[in-house]
C-alpha cells in the first residue's frame, strides 16, 4: 500500500491535493485508510485461494485459473470524487466509492464464476452490499462478468472494521475481451462508429457461445460427476443487454 506513497510523484500530488483542495483530512488517516483497504484485498484473496484449493480436494477441479488485485491510486480516487461531485475526504471515500479495493478473479469455466461467487458469499464473515450479473444481462457494448461488492472485517489491535471490496468474477473467454476491448478504448478512445460497436458486441457473444460450449464438454469428459450443467442449453442462448 504505502508504495504509492513512497513514489515521489505521487507523494507531491496527495500532497497538493491535502494543501490545495482538502483531498483528504490529514495524511496519517489517509495512510491509515488505505491500509486498510490493502489488508481487506489480502483477506478476500486468502479466501479465494482456500476455496479454490477445498474446491480442488472435494472435486478434483480447480475453479480459479488466477486472481490479479489493485489498490487504486490516490490520483484516481481523486479523479472519481471529483466527477461524482462530492466533497474530497476520506469520509467521501469511504463512503462514495466501492472500487478502491479491488480483486479480479478470472475462473476456467462459466459455472466456475457463479459456484465460486456462492460460496464467498455464503461465509459468515462477509456482508454482500451489492450483486451486478452482467453475464446474464450484458452491457451494452457486450462486455460480462459477475461484480459482487462486499464488506469484510478487518482487526485492528483494539477494534474492527468492515471494509468494502469489488469482486470482479469472469470466465478467461470474458477477460480477453475485456482486456482487448479496453486496450482498444484506449488507443482509439473516440473512435465509437455503429460497425465497431457491433463487431466487438458480436465477438462477445461469440465468445460466449465458446464458454458454455466448453462447460458442455466438460460436462462430458467429466462424466456428469460434479460439474453442474450449463445455465442455459448451447442451442438455446438468449442475449439481453443493460445499459448501466
Amino acid at each position: 500500500m504505502d508504495r504509492y506513497l513512497q513514489e515521489p510523484q505521487t507523494m507531491t500530488k496527495v500532497l497538493m491535493l491535502v494543501e490545495d483542495e482538502q483531498f483528504i483530512e490529514g495524511l496519517q488517516e489517509f495512510r491509515i485508510m488505505m491500509q486498510l483497504y490493502d489488508a481487506a484485498i489480502k483477506k478476500v484473496r486468502t479466501k479465494l485461494e482456500i476455496l479454490d484449493d477445498e474446491f480442488q480436494v472435494k472435486h478434483a477441479h480447480n475453479p480459479i485459473h488466477h486472481i490479479e488485485s489493485r489498490l487504486k491510486s490516490p490520483p484516481s480516487i481523486w479523479e472519481k470524487l471529483k466527477r461524482k461531485g462530492v466533497p474530497l475526504s476520506v469520509s467521501s471515500i469511504r463512503t462514495q466509492l466501492s472500487d478502491v479495493a479491488g480483486i479480479r478473479v478470472i475462473c476456467n469455466y462459466l459455472n466456475d464464476v457463479f459456484h465460486l461467487a456462492a460460496m464467498l458469499e455464503n461465509q459468515d464473515d462477509v456482508r454482500l452490499l451489492e450483486k451486478k450479473d452482467y453475464i446474464e444481462t450484458p452491457k451494452l457494448n457486450g462486455y460480462r462478468s459477475l461484480h459482487l461488492i462486499l464488506q469484510v472485517p478487518i482487526f485492528w489491535a483494539s477494534s474492527t472494521e468492515y471494509v468494502t471490496v469489488e469482486v470482479q468474477i469472469r470466465t478467461i473467454a470474458m477477460g480477453f475481451w475485456a482486456s482487448l476491448e479496453h486496450h482498444m478504448r484506449y488507443k482509439a478512445p473516440h473512435s465509437s462508429s455503429a460497425l465497431l460497436k457491433e463487431r466487438l458486441n458480436r465477438n462477445a457473444m461469440l465468445l460466449s457461445v465458446i464458454d458454455y460450449d466448453m462447460q458442455d464438454i466438460l460436462r462430458e469428459i467429466s462424466g456428469l460427476q460434479d460439474v453442474q450443467e450449463p445455465r442455459q442449453p448451447i442451442d438455446n442462448i438468449r442475449y439481453s443487454f443493460n445499459s448501466k
